[in-house]
Parts: C-alpha cells; structure tokens; sequence
C-alpha cells in the first residue's frame, strides 16, 4: 500500500509566474522582462543590449568548451542561460556557479559573495589579562 502511495506522488514540474521553463526559454529578454518584479524589470529593460550581447558571448565559449568568465555582477539571470556554468569574478577569485531554475531574476553577484565566512580562533597569549603575566615561549 506505501508503494502506492508513492507511485502516485509526481514530482512538481517547475513553473516561474505560471510559465514553464521550455516556454520561457522561447522568450526572448525583453518579453522575460514582462514576469519580473519590477526593480529586475527596470534593470532588464535598461541593460538588455548587455545581456544579449553576454548571451550570445557565452554560448560561442560553451560551444568551443571553454569556460564563462565575468566581473558582470549586476546581470540579471534570464531563461537562456538556465544550465551554464558561470564563474564570477568575487573581487579576489572566480566563483564557478551553476545555473539553475531558482535564480531566475536574480543577480551574478547574489552567487559570489565577497565576503568570507568568520571562524574565530582562541585568543593569543597576552590579549587577555588572564594571559598578561605569562612567559610567551
């Protein structure tokens, strides 16, 4: 009887504002712009000669197996590159992120953080009082 029940259980298919993604994929930029919220439509709108232009940039690169290198932390991600492994520039290194249905919308930059994650050690010998006094072999 679980069998049954998780025969019948379908994984969801993926759906941004009610599309698709093989619909949105049919899109071109400035029709995506349509099911954004406004602040990424606005961007869209204003920078869709630049996303074109890395579209059709990148996708001569994947075609020659190369890999897709930017310091663009400002694109929006649209439908077209939805699959491609991009490595974005962090201000010291190349972050590769893979693109996926879920960061549609988003920016380059939200998958290449800038800042490091803090581990903090033990306090040294002398940065404490307790540690003052103490010979420093």
């Amino acid at each position: 009887m679980a069998a049954e029940k998780i025969s019948n259980i379908t994984k969801k298919e993926f759906t941004y504002r009610g599309k698709t993604v093989e619909e949105l994929k049919g899109l071109n930029v400035r029709e995506f712009a349509k099911y954004l919220k406004s602040r990424q439509r606005r961007t869209v709108l204003r920078q869709f000669q630049e996303l074109e232009k890395f579209i059709t940039k990148s996708k001569e690169r994947v075609s020659k197996n190369k890999p897709i290198r930017t310091h663009k932390r400002d694109l929006i991600i649209v439908p077209e590159m939805i699959g491609m492994k991009i490595h974005i520039y962090n201000g010291k290194s190349f972050v590769g992120a893979e693109i996926t249905q879920d960061m549609l919308g988003h920016r380059f930059g939200e998958f290449a953080p800038t800042r490091g994650r803090i581990s903090h050690g033990k306090a040294g010998v002398g940065a404490t009082k307790g540690t003052k006094f103490k010979s420093k072999k």
